[in-house]
């Protein structure tokens, strides 16, 4: 196949992501890890089904970055989660200095390449990304706005007991527990969900939405998800991919659109084969509008502690 895709951090949710990649037939795909034989041993296994699931991508595991080279998306998902005892300065040092080193790397390797982050806290490490690979803002994405959505979407599915397909909805600002779902935009076949179900009702699915990835993290208890965030990375890949001039909620970095300055934040984009074709701007209410920046400052305040930590 003429396209790649490098992987980087082969866990759960890198190897998900280069199995949904392969199995779409999208392109080949380097899985890239620390850990000697991890990467190797998931490559392997993903190309002994490939019989089976009836594709011919070729995957590769490696430790070093040489087999990357010419990459046409680099999706990073390396880092650490944070653990018992550790406070959040460190869970951030340890996942910049991470970030930073293997986007320099990758960057070497695939000068042309669009970045996709996926990494936690998605917001911060977008910034060491951008900083780190010296590539324009239209070729450094954070993949959160799509999760965030497909989760609204699911329980919006679930609470109107109707096909997932029809449900449409929009989540902007940082990946956390200030982002902005909207009611306002999100629909079933068109229906204004706000037709459908009491303020109430909708509210408290906002609320589930927000703690979407907290919710499962306590259901297991050792891990956080990865099945649905690997679809959302590989959604934006595929947009990429195909050219597909696709409007998707990501993390862009914005001068001056919402008001919004220096910061990466989730906002609706126009994803193409050149990364950020467009940063589409919709009308917000007031209320709307002040969580949005409230969300950017949740923002502002991690990148602020980058910098200490640098």
């Amino acid at each position: 196949m003429y396209k790649k895709v490098t992987v980087i951090g082969a866990g759960n949710v890198g190897a998900t992501t280069a199995q949904r990649l392969a199995e779409k037939e999208l392109c080949d795909v380097v899985l890239i890890d620390i850990a000697e034989g991890m990467p190797q041993g998931k490559a392997l296994d993903l190309v002994e089904a490939a019989p089976i699931e009836k594709h011919d991508a070729f995957i590769q595991g490696t430790n070093t970055y040489e087999a990357s080279a010419g990459s046409n998306i680099i999706i990073i998902t390396a880092g650490i989660p944070r653990k018992p005892g550790m406070s959040r300065d460190d869970l951030i040092k340890t996942n910049m200095n991470i970030m930073k080193n293997v986007t320099a790397e990758a960057a070497k390797q695939s000068p042309n390449a669009i970045i996709i982050i996926v990494s936690n806290p998605l917001d911060a490490m977008c910034h060491v990304a951008y900083a780190a690979s010296g590539f324009p803002k239209n070729r450094v994405i954070g993949m959160a706005g799509i999760l965030d959505s497909a989760r609204f979407r699911a329980f919006i599915s679930m609470e109107l007991d109707v096909s997932v397909e029809n449900t449409h909805a929009f989540v902007l600002g940082g990946h956390g527990d200030t982002m902005v779902p909207l009611p306002r935009y999100s629909t079933v076949a068109g229906i204004p969900i706000t037709e459908l179900m009491s303020a109430k009702k909708i509210e408290a699915l906002v609320d589930r939405t927000r703690k979407g990835g907290g919710e499962i993290v306590s259901l297991l208890k050792t891990g956080s998800a990865f099945y649905a965030p690997s679809s959302a990375t590989v959604e934006m890949a595929e947009a990429i991919l195909k050219d597909k001039k696709k409007i998707l909620p990501c993390a862009a970095y914005l001068e001056g659109e919402y008001g919004i300055n220096g910061l990466f934040i989730g906002v609706p984009v126009k994803l193409g084969s050149k990364g950020i074709e467009e940063i589409i701007q919709i009308k917000l209410t007031d209320s709307e509008n002040a969580a949005l920046q409230k969300s950017a400052d949740a923002v502002k305040g991690l990148v602020e502690d980058l910098k200490k930590l640098a």
